[in-house]
Parts: structure tokens; sequence; C-alpha cells
């Protein structure tokens, strides 16, 4: 954690708090230390301990500067085994993605949807994860669809980009993104259907490529949103 994000007004963390086992554990802290922390979604600043005992921690925070940016880019990114979402979710929000959206897929397992990852609220934990590990409190948004269609119908973006190295032609490192917001659609292990394919491209999605390689969907994931974000004059 480079830095440990707390919900507005939240002063206190008991001691079986996540935040609260890395305080003692990781940065060794105690009584009248501080550490770097921020409101989530809101501002960064410092935090003193006020009290430390077996119940948990008693925090002080002052704010000094807006930490919460993310960038202007939403991923479509269909649903795959909990446990390559699990890495998608905390390293596309520690890159500052600002939305994205999870549908199940024509050729995905629907069963996915009932998984703990989203039946008990764990992805919420993986994505403050993910946002204390880059520094800032900007937390992306999920939103979590039955399918392609209200995918589409929910991400909005100047620039509306299918990653497909079948459809694609044009590689997503030539692509001039500067100025605009842009959305960018990452299919499962066994990629879209041609019914899929054919929604994309008739709502507007230019089919682009990351190289000739057949990639995991979570190589994908965090290489065109690398990719997306360079060529958007992030990174």
């Amino acid at each position: 954690m480079n830095i440990i994000i707390l919900a507005e007004d939240e002063l206190f963390l008991p001691a079986a708090d996540e935040r609260a086992k890395h305080i003692r554990k990781v940065l060794h802290l105690a009584e009248g230390d501080s550490f770097r922390a921020g409101i989530e979604n809101g501002k960064r600043g410092t935090a003193f301990i006020k009290r430390m005992d077996e119940r948990g921690i008693e925090l002080s925070f002052a704010e000094s500067d807006d930490g919460s940016e993310l960038y202007p880019l939403t991923l479509i990114v269909a649903q795959v085994r909990p446990i390559c979402m699990r890495r998608i979710l905390r390293e596309t929000v520690s890159l500052g993605v600002r939305k994205l959206v999870l549908p199940v897929s024509d050729l995905g397992e629907k069963s996915y949807l009932g998984a703990s990852l989203y039946t008990e609220g764990e992805y919420r934990k993986i994505l403050l994860d993910g946002a204390m590990q880059s520094g800032f409190t900007g937390v992306s948004a999920v939103s979590i669809v039955s399918s392609l269609d209200e995918a589409i119908a929910e991400a909005e973006g100047d620039e509306k980009i299918l990653l497909d190295n079948r459809a694609g032609a044009i590689p997503l490192s030539g692509a001039d993104l500067s100025g605009k917001s842009v959305v960018l659609a990452i299919g499962p292990e066994r990629g879209w259907s041609a019914r899929e394919v054919e929604l994309f491209e008739a709502s507007g999605y230019s089919p682009m490529l990351i190289g000739k390689r057949i990639l995991r969907t979570e190589t994908a994931a965090v290489g065109g949103t690398l990719l997306a974000l360079s060529r958007m004059g992030f990174v």
C-alpha cells in the first residue's frame, strides 16, 4: 500500500481491518506516528495515530491535495475466471481507468456472475487495494451486466475501440487518441462471438490490435490500457 484509503469521516480502523494490520505489521507504526492517507475519491494528506490498542487504531486526518484523478478511459472486459478478474480489477484500477463494464459474453461462462467476487462484494476490496497501490484515491466505477448489449449501451466515449487480432487491422499503438475519451473492449479467453463482433461494428467500434499474438484477457487488459493511455497522452 502506497497510500491508505479511508471512507469519508472514517477515523477508526478496527484491529481486524487489513489496513490496521498493515499499519502495525508492515509500517511498524505506533501512537504519535503518521502515514500517507486519503479519502476515497477525494483528498490526499496525512493521517496521525492518536491511539492504538487491542481494539484498533484511532486517527486524525489533515488533507493536502486532490488525489482522485482517473483517466477518461472505460474498459469493457468480458467475464473471465474470478481469479483472473481479480488481477484485471487490481491492475487496471492502479493504472487509473475511470470505469469498468463487465458483461457476460456469448461464449463466456454464465456461472461467473455467481462467484463470491461479486455476490459478497469482494471486488470492492480489490478495487481499493489497486487504488492504494497507485498512491491515488480514485477508485474506478464498476458495472456488472448480463450481456454485451447492455455493456455497449452503458459505455460512452469519443473513440470506441474493439481489441481483436482477427478483425483488427490498425495497431492501437498508432491510434491518435489525444484529447479524447476512450472505450476499449477486451474479449474473453474464447474471444467474442461473430454476433458480438457485428454488434460492436454496428455500434461504431473500430477494430484494432496490439500485435499478432493471441493474449490472455488479463494480459490484453493491462497491455491495452497502457497503450491507450500512452496514445491519450497520459503515460
